[in-house]
């Protein structure tokens, strides 16, 4: 079974749950293209640093989600990898491609709701609008870019899928 980023539910709204994330590790690279593609267009590049093309030549357990947000001009994406919660800072191998870099992501509070279907921009766009107005209406001040995440394999069907919105709200 694939291993999940880890977060503790700290309270269940109607719309959405408002969740604790502990500080983890990624590893991202950032793709052009259309919102549909740019998950397969960064797979490759970060299956093959997970796979052992890093300075150690060691392999990292796939984690889910993987996790998409747009860049702060709205023309490119940035798709990462969740890294294993057994792997610290300093054991992380060095990517070989210079297109994949790894980084800490600091604990934070947010506001997340789940659904099922397709890898669709307007999927996405819809429920993140529902979230936005949700968190706004509870009172909840955003502090950072809204991001997609996926926990499915592309062969799991549509309906059987779990995606996410995710959105940084201030503690």
């Amino acid at each position: 079974m694939t291993e999940e980023q880890v977060y503790e539910v700290l309270e269940e709204y109607q719309d959405f749950e408002l969740r604790r994330y502990p500080d983890h590790l990624v590893a991202e690279t950032e793709v052009g293209g259309p919102f549909e593609l740019a998950g397969n267009l960064a797979f490759p590049r970060l299956a093959r640093y997970i796979g052992g093309h890093n300075r150690s030549s060691r392999k990292l357990a796939m984690t889910a989600p993987v996790v998409q947000e747009q860049d702060p001009q709205g023309r490119r994406y940035v798709v990462g990898f969740v890294m294993p919660a057994g792997v610290s800072a300093e054991d992380l191998p060095d990517p070989l491609d210079s297109h994949v870099h790894t980084r800490r992501v600091p604990a934070e509070t947010a506001a997340a709701v789940r659904f099922s279907g397709r890898w669709s921009r307007r999927s996405y766009e819809e429920r993140e609008a529902r979230l936005l107005a949700a968190v706004e209406a509870a009172g909840l001040e955003v502090v950072g870019t809204p991001r997609y995440a996926r926990f499915d394999p592309p062969w799991t069907p549509w309906f059987l899928r779990r995606n996410e919105v995710v959105v940084p709200v201030a503690a």
